[in-house]
């Protein structure tokens, strides 16, 4: 795939990057100005913080001030400001949680903290032992094998809880406006065996859902969305470094 210019139509189209890489967002704000959605959810705002974005949407500093966007631990706003703005009547959902409920479905589960509906987006029932070994070893690779063991189940859940917010927000932004509704979130919720494509599966099935990844470096055989796009990776640290431990 060479660009995100021209995406087949659907109900619900998710649009994956890897948060640092500036390109990945000037290639979402393309694809959002080519689809022109009626709405636009975005994985880095709650539903509080999304409420805010209307009347301030021409106004980047404000824009950014209001959303608190330099604590929120997100990536420099202006990264993400043009996709604000280029579907500029597009409503604004947000599919974050308060960290409560993400440090609530580490100790618990994703059911509780998620509410009600917990049994339509998959999360009254445990996933297959395969898939949750699977997903293990993911989160374990994910941080840098810093992790104990006894945490990774917890981090599993805490990703389905965000897969299946996230899968909420986008009902129920398609709910409100008819769509077509474009999900901007990271490459890893976009993935269709494991993410928001895999939930809405179950929980809304009659959308059709167009899951576009987009991956630094050598793709694989078989990448796991519908259509992906490879670009050079940008310049940062060692993501393991956080990890490291102190010298005695």
């Amino acid at each position: 795939m060479t660009g995100l210019n021209r995406l087949p139509s659907a109900d619900v189209v998710i649009v994956g990057e890897v948060h640092d890489n500036p390109a990945h967002h000037a290639n979402q704000a393309r694809a959002v100005a080519s689809i022109r959605p009626a709405a636009l959810v975005f994985e880095m705002l709650t539903p509080d913080k999304a409420a805010l974005v209307p009347p301030l949407r021409d106004d980047p500093v404000a824009l950014a001030k209001a959303l608190d966007w330099e604590e929120s631990g997100w990536p420099d706003f202006a990264m993400y400001y043009p996709i604000f703005t280029a579907a500029p009547d597009a409503a604004i959902f947000g599919g974050d949680l308060p960290v409560k409920a993400v440090r609530q479905a580490i100790g618990d589960g994703a059911a509780k903290p998620f509410g009600a509906d917990a049994a339509r987006y998959g999360l009254d029932r445990p996933l297959a032992r395969d898939d949750q070994t699977a997903r293990e070893a993911e989160q374990a690779a994910a941080h840098c094998g810093a992790l104990p063991p006894d945490m990774l189940p917890g981090m599993v859940a805490a990703q389905r809880l965000r897969d299946a917010a996230l899968a909420r927000a986008v009902v129920q932004a398609f709910d409100q406006t008819g769509g077509p509704v474009v999900l901007i979130t990271g490459s890893g919720h976009a993935r269709r065996d494991v993410g928001v494509p895999a939930v809405l599966a179950l929980a809304a099935p009659d959308l059709t859902v167009l899951s576009v990844g987009q991956l630094e470096g050598p793709a694989e055989a078989a990448p796991p969305f519908d259509l992906w796009l490879v670009t050079d990776a940008t310049e940062r640290g060692d993501p393991c470094a956080a990890f490291a431990k102190p010298a005695p």
